[in-house]
């Protein structure tokens, strides 16, 4: 196994163990019973942000419960496939793929700073603390991110002897 590994790596795959089981499993409630799983913690600021400010009726919230477990089911696919990048990339000794990473950073800091906004507009303190606590981790993860980066290859210094003898070889 390669030895490596960067702290963006290691952020990354302690973030895909948070989120993939977090979100799938959020997803999974609003895809199953869409009211239901839209009025849970994690969702109940976008829920009521959709049903009272913006006075959606019930079929358009569900639909909007919908959409939000499509964005956060995406996020879930991109930090699996960087997931298994990592792990490959780690196996066969190579750099891991940083891009879906990056991605899943972007889309689901979106969702978050979303979700964060609603929270703040009606007055759900333990909503805005959740939001806020992953938008942090996310952020951090793109700071980190974007000031690690990867240990330039060496490149190898042809020696003077092998120069002599191209040197020879080329004059002949």
């Amino acid at each position: 196994m390669s030895t490596n590994w960067r702290i963006t790596s290691f952020s990354g795959v302690l973030l895909a163990a948070y989120f993939i089981p977090t979100w799938a499993i959020v997803a999974y409630r609003i895809v199953t019973s869409p009211v239901r799983g839209l009025f849970e913690r994690p969702n109940i600021s976008v829920a009521l942000y959709a049903t009272d400010h913006l006075q959606l009726p019930t079929m358009t919230a569900v639909r909007f419960g919908w959409l939000l477990a499509l964005g956060r089911l995406t996020v879930v696919a991109f930090f699996a496939l960087f997931l298994f990048s990592t792990v490959r990339g780690a196996l066969r000794k190579q750099d891991g793929g940083d891009e879906p990473l990056a991605i899943a950073l972007v889309i689901g800091s979106i969702i978050s700073f979303a979700s964060v906004l609603m929270a703040s507009q009606v007055g759900e303190i333990e909503a805005l603390r959740l939001h806020a606590s992953e938008l942090l981790v996310m952020l951090g993860t793109g700071v980190v991110m974007t000031f690690d980066r990867p240990v330039p290859k060496a490149v190898a210094v042809p020696s003077e002897l092998a120069l002599q003898e191209a040197k020879l070889s080329y004059n002949r």
